[in-house]
């Protein structure tokens, strides 16, 4: 299954890209799944993506949790939460 994965903020400065598109492992069904899966990749990525860092996920532009399922053609995207003042 593609899909395609955006970064925003420190998330893509840490990993050093905006987008990508990805063709998911068996096994890779979650929105959740898809964040492991990118922090095995390790250095920068298992940073950016840990489990402890407060990230926010949305699938196809709409916000959503961890066992959100993805689908062929989906957009997945990360980003630090927002603040404002």
């Amino acid at each position: 299954m593609e899909i395609t994965l955006r970064f925003f903020a420190s998330v893509r400065e840490a990993v050093g890209t905006a987008q990508e598109t990805m063709t998911l492992p068996p096994g890779v069904t979650t929105v959740g799944a898809v964040r492991e899966h990118l922090m095995a990749r390790g250095g920068d990525w298992q940073t950016a993506l840990a489990a402890d860092r407060p990230l926010r996920t949305a699938f196809n532009h709409v916000m959503c949790p961890p066992d959100t399922l993805v689908e062929a053609g989906g957009e997945v995207a990360f980003f630090p939460p927002v603040t404002g003042g």
